[in-house]
């Protein structure tokens, strides 16, 4: 199996994949439009291959062309980071204000990784490989907004399959991989609701319209509507996670306005708009019965739910089964209700997600601090077995095209 011999070679440069990330971490920066890190990560594929950069956002496409023709394969790592103030004690952290505290400094190391070793091994490649690396992937559709300018389609062809790595500091334990097939993660959306009504003084609710008591009861009974109306076995999640309503100087105001922002997690292609028709009614009704008017907003981009293909995610388990070992790989039992637009890309292109456990060294990974967390620490020196696993999925599904 070629990706042992790939492992060997990526092992090989493990303090320069480290160095890479530990400066990467230094830079971290939110949304779109991330200038340092794309300069940093120029720096590191020079000479590799076809360049390709978005004028909307801060997207690099690597074109690495095998000797031999063939299909495209699609390989991910996404770049920003997030809005949280770094408190990890690590002598390269971040000072900015924000943080890769969901590894995506590893998984852009990763990606550097993987182009190395696809282009140092090009007369084997038999097709191309186009090495993504994408910013606003925490919630501003980064993914979505690469599908719509064609990014995928730089050979001239949709690519036939598609990969990417996510690590995570305590889902798993260090040094395995984990997937499964179907569903992986949630499809995720956020939901303004607002209710607008007639202000008033507090000694006479009945001489005004009052949007805190609707919202109120919108909030309380909104799971319960849920349950009700969507089959158990197909799970939503819905959480609200703020509330605004009123002036906290003030008690004896009845605002004219209330709101609240909710996050939806939903596990099967098609269930996000079923669930906007139920809630738009429901809502609908709580307005009538207060006599106030409500409104209803969704995110512009909500994420698609992590499909796994079945026959890409086989792949996946037999290749790493075979170079690392069959402890390496951990079946996932279920889904989880974390979110990724890396769903956006195998609805496109048949393609697997996969799970890489990065727990830091002589901490129990169960009690380490989880992805998101102002605490999060990754074990960088997974990245060659990451990088390793890609280039050797990349070889793998062009091998099987060109002898089918």
């Amino acid at each position: 199996m070629y990706t042992r011999e790939l492992a060997d070679e990526a092992a090989n440069y493990l303090s320069i994949v480290q160095g890479i990330r530990r400066e990467l971490h230094q830079i971290p920066e939110f949304g779109l439009h991330l200038p340092k890190t794309r300069e940093r990560i120029l720096a590191s594929i020079e000479g590799l291959g076809e360049i390709h950069l978005s004028d909307k956002l801060s997207s690099i496409v690597l074109h690495i062309k095998g000797a031999q023709p063939g299909p495209t394969v699609l390989l991910r790592a996404d770049m920003d980071a997030l809005a949280v103030r770094e408190d990890t004690g690590l002598e390269y952290a971040s000072t900015n204000g924000y943080m890769h505290a969901c590894g995506h400094d590893l998984h852009m190391a990763i990606g550097i990784g993987a182009a190395h070793l696809l282009a140092t091994h090009k007369d084997r490649l038999k097709g191309d490989v186009l090495v993504w690396f994408q910013p606003g992937e925490e919630g501003h559709g980064g993914a979505d907004i690469m599908l719509e300018e064609g990014m995928h389609m730089i050979t001239g062809s949709k690519p036939i399959a598609a990969y990417g790595i996510h690590v995570t500091s305590a889902w798993q334990p260090p040094r395995t991989f984990g997937g499964k097939s179907g569903a992986l993660m949630a499809s995720a959306s956020d939901m303004i609701v607002t209710f607008k009504g007639r202000g008033g003084h507090g000694s006479s609710p009945w001489m005004a319209k009052d949007p805190i008591s609707a919202m109120n009861e919108a909030i309380s009974g909104l799971q319960t509507k849920i349950n009700k109306s969507i089959n158990v076995f197909d799970p939503v999640v819905i959480n609200v996670g703020w509330i605004k309503a009123g002036d906290d100087h003030t008690t004896n105001v009845i605002p004219e306005t209330a709101s609240f922002g909710a996050t939806v997690r939903t596990f099967s292609p098609g269930m996000l708009e079923e669930l906007r028709g139920h809630v738009t009614t429901y809502l609908a009704g709580i307005a009538q019965s207060f006599g106030v008017e409500v409104e209803l907003e969704f995110g512009k981009y909500a994420t698609e739910v992590v499909m796994n293909d079945p026959a890409a995610t086989e792949l996946v388990r037999k290749v790493v089964k075979g170079v690392w070992g069959e402890d390496r790989w951990m079946e996932w039992p279920h889904p989880i209700a974390g979110a990724e637009d890396f769903g956006s890309v195998v609805r496109e292109i048949p393609g697997a997600f996969i799970f890489l456990g990065a727990s830091p060294e002589g901490v129990a990974w169960q009690e380490t601090a989880p992805n998101h967390s102002n605490r999060a620490v990754f074990d960088d020196s997974v990245i060659p077995d990451g990088s390793a696993l890609l280039a050797g999925l990349a070889f793998e599904v062009l091998d099987a095209a060109a002898s089918a």
